[in-house]
């Protein structure tokens, strides 16, 4: 049997290289594989209901956003405050912090779901839905926001599991839920013919099984954390310090939601229903190649908390670097696949000629800044590993928000439904040198904090070898 310290000590004692492929590669394996079954869904949709549908379901994105976003306020907000947590060696402090994280999931992801089953069809319409597609949206929408506090659970604590040293039993969750719901999917659709209630059903499913898998992990005696009923009441100090790190990707969500409200608008101004629909391809393909720097994230993220916490900044820097470098190769990637393969992505989601052409174009506007936008998204986890929470915010806010929304609003009006698509990448190419500003002006300040304290601790071991020398008397003086 592994022993439970050995699992998170690794982190401060591991070659960085090996860490990151350990921690990373199962991190990314199952976010892409997540990312994968809902574009299956909307490949399902496309192809099984129709363009339309599809553009039912963009609808539901800004919905589906604003539910995760709770999720993640809690689940990583207390990955990131757990990792640092174990890094200063304080295991029953974490161990509080998991079961308040439980708690806080429990109670605030429960009130999104009953105000959005309550105000669901106005909120849609608000969201840009016409008659021809609203009903679409709403069909999913009844039977996927009751699975939301199962989504919440089963996301953040997966955050968690990986967070305190488990990153393949993290991946196995989320693969083996994907794998349940591209089952499912097929069968609900076109067997039992539930249409886009399907998808709902299926997703709602894996998630389910999901939260059971994850909780019962932390259940186990022979987990690094564990449950304790103790516990489970919540501390004002616990739960400030999880919202503290949290509000970073609850506020991106939170602004990724508000901005697809905007774009959504913008589109049915510009393009009409299909324009909708063309969003929700290039939205899920983006969001397939953003997934990798996601799972790259949550891989680092322990490896980078810990160390901030053992203050080995050293170690903490040497795997910024690697993420920023890896992000970046993957990105790039993900930018030559958009250029020169756009329109045999679009006919996998639908056959419909039209919608095909504006989700082409599409797609090869919105991926020009890719190149850089992964450094971005690395940088901004960066801060929030290490607990800063204002920073990591402000750069979250630039790309999703404060530079988009004003370019959604002066593009389009000169260039029409391409000066929506390219207000993507403006805003990508913006937010990505912020946030390499806000990092180089960091870097030095980190690197002069460390070299003092290997000053003290060269210090103190000089102190020990003479003490150790001349016993307990007086050190000579040299």
């Amino acid at each position: 049997m592994t022993n439970p310290a050995t699992v998170t000590n690794k982190l401060g004692t591991e070659r960085i290289g090996k860490l990151i492929w350990d921690y990373s590669l199962p991190a990314i394996v199952g976010t892409v594989v997540m990312s994968l079954y809902n574009i299956i869904d909307r490949i399902f949709i496309g192809q099984g209901v129709g363009p339309l549908a599809i553009s039912g379901l963009a609808l539901t994105f800004p919905f589906m956003i604003l539910l995760m976003a709770f999720g993640m306020l809690i689940g990583a907000g207390s990955a990131a405050r757990i990792s640092i947590t174990l890094g200063e060696g304080n295991r029953d402090k974490a161990e509080k912090i998991l079961a308040n994280a439980f708690t806080l999931t429990i109670i605030i992801s429960g009130t999104a779901v009953i105000l959005s089953y309550i105000f669901m069809s106005d909120v849609l319409r608000l969201f840009g839905g016409t008659e021809k597609t609203i009903h679409y949206a709403e069909d999913f929408m009844r039977v996927i926001i009751p699975g939301g506090v199962f989504s919440a659970l089963s996301f953040g604590f997966n955050n968690i599991m990986r967070a305190s040293g488990y990153p393949r039993k993290a991946m196995y969750v989320m693969i083996i839920c994907a794998i349940l719901n591209t089952i499912l999917d097929p069968i609900f659709i076109f067997w039992f013919h539930w249409g886009i209630q399907g998808t709902a059903f299926a997703t709602d499913i894996s998630y389910i099984v999901g939260t059971i898998w994850v909780l019962s992990h932390f259940t186990k005696k022979n987990s690094n954390l564990r449950f304790y009923r103790k516990y489970f009441r919540l501390e004002k100090d616990i739960v400030l310090s999880i919202i503290s790190i949290g509000m970073s990707p609850f506020s991106m969500q939170l602004a990724t939601s508000l901005v697809i409200v905007v774009i959504n608008s913008t589109l049915i101004h510009y393009g009409g229903d299909l324009a909708i629909g063309a969003f929700g391809i290039i939205n899920s393909v983006n969001t397939l190649v953003i997934m990798f720097i996601i799972g790259l994230n949550q891989g680092t993220q322990p490896i980078v908390g810990y160390n901030f916490g053992a203050k080995m900044y050293d170690r903490m820097f040497r795997t910024l670097k690697y993420a920023v470098i890896t992000a970046t190769c993957l990105t790039t990637i993900g930018f030559s696949i958009g250029t020169f393969m756009p329109t045999i992505i679009a006919s996998f989601f639908t056959r419909d000629v039209e919608l095909q052409a504006i989700a082409s174009k599409a797609l090869r506007i919105s991926v020009i800044m890719f190149p850089i936008i992964g450094s971005q998204i690395v940088i901004t986890n960066f801060f929030q590993s290490i607990g800063k929470a204002k920073i990591s915010i402000l750069l979250s806010l630039t790309r999703q928000f404060l530079f988009l929304i004003p370019c959604l609003l002066i593009l389009p009006p000169i260039f029409g439904l391409t000066g929506a698509w390219s207000a993507m990448p403006v805003s990508d190419g913006l937010s990505a040198i912020i946030a390499t500003s806000t990092i180089l002006y960091f870097i030095p300040r980190f690197k002069h904090k460390a070299t003092i304290q290997d000053i003290n601790a060269k210090i103190k071991s000089k102190n020990r070898k003479l003490s150790n020398q001349y016993g307990s008397g007086l050190i000579p003086n040299k």
